[in-house]
């Protein structure tokens, strides 16, 4: 079982290995369709202790005075089990996840992946204006890179995991495989190759077909098919597009400022984002939860205009706050309702003074919820992929798109507003750079840019190894004392520097040569050359000693990686 098992990850080193990747996307697509199924069943069974039915989303049934006291002594409870965390331990959702693919290179804990569901449960069964989106992400990515961890994989093997887990935490929690596929490569990975795509399109479908099988991941929406009825809609859709451009705009700054009470207690920050999605849930209780409901209720043509408006400037603050405050909730959701809310207002003041060229409201609905979306991720393909599917109708795709163009000019190009996540990570400053060298290089495997001739010696050289360093010269000499690594020694200079000195009778001490010596540091098998460039810099060598284990636990050199081999590596491959 352990060759099998060596042998894969051999494979998997080798980013072009199609098959090898193929079984990791099936495999990671079933372990975060599961986890994701667990997450929504803990909402579901969670809330029904407080008396929510129908699935974690029945809050408007409660009585006024729970619809205030269910989210505000919720967000106590829940800011009080945050106060004896680590504040690294708290970090959740999608923001964690990128943080931790560039700065980890893959490795998620499995500490932030129990926060994750015990606090995203919580919150979101005691009515936090939240999605399960972000936390389906977390979750599935984290399932998949822990497996990988357990597994031994290689680094950049976990990349692949992550997107793969990505994908698969969309697809089982809307069913909709082709966004999920899409969100992972344009959010996520951040790149589309060929390669990439076979194993997050596999982890997706693997992800919804166990869904399914589980009960979970049905269509959520169910409308008729849309159209346009005239092009003379199109300026209405760009107004549209661009309302929904100033409602992320205000949603992504709201989120900004209260960030800033990032250094109050925790406990304190959570208790008033409750307390006002609690005071808010009294004027519009649809405010409480995920809101898929309300969503449902609105394409059906339920809602008023009065109620989307207020719903939809409500719906905003909350989630708004609740995500500034840092509670351990999705933000997509959330969007989707205000989108809604907005195309829903907006149909219906088109139907009241054009009804002759206004489409039916489903459609402005739909729009506005791919437009907000799209911006809120800035992913205009995700997001038009996700509504299509969500709804069963492709003929929302052309006026949606230019609705999210609108939406995105406005948040990026006159706000100079990134994706709310992007944002996030620059207020902490923490960088994820996406460039082609970074990409290139987070894909590599270490051992694929790996001198493996490399020998260990002593520093005090024995007699009786100078025959074999002078027959069988290796490329790299390591150079040790007493098991500890000093410095490395290009062997063909040994070697030659052996044959000025002619034999030796005793025991030779090579830090007294006069030879060019390489400062090194150690690195495991399954790094990558980011990595390995990463340690090369942090510790301010010229070399990385890559080490790895045999069948029976010992630790092995495998070989070495200089700063000079990767920087010929990237020029020829960029």
């Amino acid at each position: 079982m352990y060759k099998l098992l060596d042998s894969y990850r051999r494979y998997l080193t080798n980013y072009h290995s199609v098959v090898a990747y193929a079984v990791l996307g099936i495999v990671g697509g079933l372990a975060s369709g599961l986890v994701v199924m667990a997450f929504e069943t803990a909402i579901a069974e969670l809330a029904v202790l407080w008396g929510v039915h129908g699935g974690g989303e029945g809050f408007e049934a409660l009585p006024q005075w729970q619809r205030f006291a269910l989210p505000a002594a919720g967000a106590l409870v829940l800011g009080l089990g945050f106060w004896w965390l680590r504040f690294e331990d708290r970090e959740t959702g999608i923001v964690h996840v990128l943080h931790r693919m560039h700065s980890d290179y893959g490795v998620l804990p499995l500490r932030n992946a129990l926060v994750q569901f015990v606090g995203g449960a919580f919150a979101l069964a005691t009515g936090q204006s939240g999605g399960r989106e972000g936390p389906g992400v977390h979750l599935g990515a984290a399932a998949n890179s822990l497996l990988g961890q357990r597994l031994g994989l290689p680094n950049n093997s976990l990349r692949v995991l992550i997107a793969c887990g990505t994908a698969g935490g969309i697809a089982a929690a809307f069913n909709t495989p082709l966004a999920g596929v899409i969100f992972a490569m344009e959010v996520i990975v951040a790149e589309y190759t060929v390669v990439g795509f076979i194993p997050v399109m596999l982890a997706a479908v693997s992800a919804s077909a166990i869904a399914r099988q589980l009960g979970g991941g049905a269509v959520m929406f169910s409308v008729p098919a849309v159209e346009l009825n005239s092009l003379w809609e199109m300026p209405y859709i760009i107004l549209l597009g661009v309302i929904c451009g100033l409602a992320v705009t205000a949603f992504i700054q709201l989120s900004q400022l209260t960030a800033r009470a990032a250094r109050w207690p925790v406990a304190l920050r959570f208790t008033l984002a409750g307390c006002l999605t609690g005071a808010l849930a009294l004027l519009v209780p649809e405010v409480l939860g995920i809101g898929y409901d309300t969503l449902e209720e609105a394409l059906q043509g339920n809602l008023t205009l009065q109620l989307l408006a207020t719903l939809a400037v409500c719906k905003l603050v909350a989630t708004g706050v609740s995500c500034g405050m840092g509670m351990p909730i999705g933000l997509i959701g959330p969007n989707l309702l205000i989108g809604a809310c907005i195309g829903g207002a907006l149909g219906m003041i088109g139907h009241t003074y054009a009804p002759e060229l206004a489409s039916e409201h489903t459609l402005y609905i739909t729009i506005g919820m791919a437009a907000c979306m799209g911006a809120v991720l800035n992913a205009p393909l995700a997001a038009v992929l996700a509504v299509i599917e969500l709804t069963q109708s492709a003929g929302v795709a052309m006026p949606a798109l230019l609705a999210i163009i609108a939406a995105n000019l406005i948040n990026n190009g006159l706000f100079h507003h990134r994706a709310a996540h992007q944002v996030v990570l620059r207020q902490l400053l923490r960088a994820v750079p996406d460039d082609p060298l970074n990409q290139l290089l987070h894909r590599t495997d270490v051992t694929s840019n790996m001198e493996v001739s490399v020998v260990k010696i002593s520093v005090n050289l024995d007699p009786a190894r100078r025959p074999m360093l002078l027959n069988a010269t290796p490329t790299w000499c390591v150079v040790t004392r007493d098991g500890e690594d000093l410095f490395l020694l290009r062997g063909a200079e040994l070697a030659e520097k052996l044959l000025e000195i002619g034999e030796i009778e005793e025991p030779l001490n090579l830090s007294d040569l006069d030879l060019r010596r390489w400062s090194i540091a150690p690195v495991p098998v399954q790094a990558t050359l980011r990595q390995a460039m990463d340690r090369i810099k942090e510790r301010t060598v010229e070399a990385v000693c890559v080490y790895g284990r045999n069948a029976g636990g010992h630790r092995v050199l495998r070989g070495v990686v200089t700063r000079e081999s990767i920087e010929r590596f990237t020029l020829s491959n960029l």
